[in-house]
């Protein structure tokens, strides 16, 4: 064994082919002794009865490592060290050339895409709840809200008048139709013509809060039929009427009382009336009433000596007389020819109004009459209309 590493060390002290001249420098230097020319060193006592191989095998061994090690080391420090190359400078570019970073641009459609996706994966926000209202308690203790700027007050008549078509100088025609709420049936047939129509109900008929109500959806224009005495005195004008005979308290009593039945209306017409209406000092109190309340007077004119209309032009009262009445024969051709004269009264003076009465007939007559209306170049308007324009007129004559 001791043969074998001895020849195996003197085989490392040959420098091979391409070994440096350092590893062959050193190689005499490292030259070992032969193992006969090595002198060994005294074995303590006993050594050689404990180990008597031991030393000589440790010996050996060491020497080849050591042998190895310096032939290592002679190898690397003989090996040229390796220099790094130097750093070639990157060309420079021209003053005007700067280096621009460029992004790809998705198209629109699939960017709009990306941001539909972003925003589908975002988190949904938590929505809050409203708050509750504030309690009967809360509302108690919280100052009252603040005033709305105050605004001149509107008479009661253009408060509640319904808007009028644009005639673009067309003749205008207001249809009244009074006598209203005492035939329920004809009554709502009356509501369901084609408007704006100016309805005047009764001040003593029942159910007139419904009624009215449903007339004022309708888009129809309201009125409070008044009754007063006529000339004929077996005609019966009904309850809480207005007689030359009952002085001026009495007279103011019951016409607030007739104006009381219902709201939302422009002004009254008289029912009958025939003698009332032809005395001033009866008719009086009722136009300073209407003046107080804002409210128009439309003169039915069933008596020739009415001086309503007059009296309510003297004392400020805006005002209007009927021109035709339809329905004083109750027949179908004789309603079609006051029809008739409507439209000819409206083309020769621009204006005309027509009272008519929950008939049949007259309602038949004025279905077919107002679905034609347009075609003959008329224009149907509600009653204040017409009074506003008249009024206008008078001034300016």
């Amino acid at each position: 064994m001791d043969e074998k590493l001895e020849d195996f060390v003197s085989l490392l002290r040959r420098p091979g082919a391409g070994a440096s001249a350092a590893l062959q420098a050193a190689a005499p230097a490292a030259t070992l002794p032969s193992r006969a020319a090595r002198p060994r060193p005294a074995a303590p006592a006993g050594s050689e009865r404990r180990f008597p191989r031991m030393g000589r095998r440790a010996t050996s061994l060491m020497t080849a490592i050591a042998a190895l090690g310096f032939a290592a080391s002679a190898l690397w420090w003989g090996a040229p060290t390796p220099h790094p190359a130097p750093p070639v400078a990157a060309p420079a570019l021209p003053p005007a050339a700067h280096p621009v970073l460029v992004m790809p641009v998705p198209p629109p459609e699939k960017a709009a895409q990306e941001d539909d996706e972003r925003v589908q994966d975002a988190p949904a926000k938590a929505e809050v709840p409203p708050p509750p209202p504030p309690s009967a308690t809360t509302l108690a203790v919280l100052p009252p809200p603040a005033l709305a700027p105050a605004r001149p007050k509107e008479p009661q008549w253009l408060r509640y008048a319904v808007a009028a078509p644009v005639a673009m100088g067309r003749p205008r025609v207001a249809i009244v139709i009074d006598d209203l709420g005492i035939d329920k049936k004809r009554t709502e047939r009356a509501i369901a013509l084609k408007g704006p129509l100016t309805l005047s109900f009764m001040s003593y008929a029942t159910d007139l809060a419904r009624l009215t109500d449903a007339a004022r959806r309708a888009g129809h224009e309201l009125m409070v039929h008044v009754p007063m005495e006529p000339i004929n005195r077996a005609e019966d004008m009904g309850p809480n009427g207005l007689a030359i005979a009952q002085g001026h308290d009495e007279v103011l009593r019951r016409l607030r009382w007739d104006l009381g039945r219902f709201d939302g209306y422009v002004g009254i017409n008289n029912h009958m009336g025939s003698l009332f209406t032809s005395d001033i000092s009866s008719m009086t109190p009722v136009m300073e009433e209407l003046k107080s309340r804002g409210l128009l007077f439309l003169d039915s004119r069933t008596a020739s000596s009415s001086v309503g209309a007059e009296l309510a032009r003297k004392l400020g009262v805006p005002t209007a007389a009927r021109d035709v009445f339809l329905d004083d024969q109750i027949t179908s051709a004789a309603i079609a020819e006051r029809l008739a004269a409507v439209e000819a009264i409206a083309k020769r003076h621009g204006t005309a109004i027509a009272i008519g009465h929950p008939h049949d007939a007259t309602l038949e007559q004025l279905t077919e009459w107002l679905a034609k209306l347009s075609a003959k170049g008329l224009v149907l308007v509600p009653v204040s209309a017409i009074v506003r324009e008249r009024m206008h007129l008078a001034t300016a004559g």
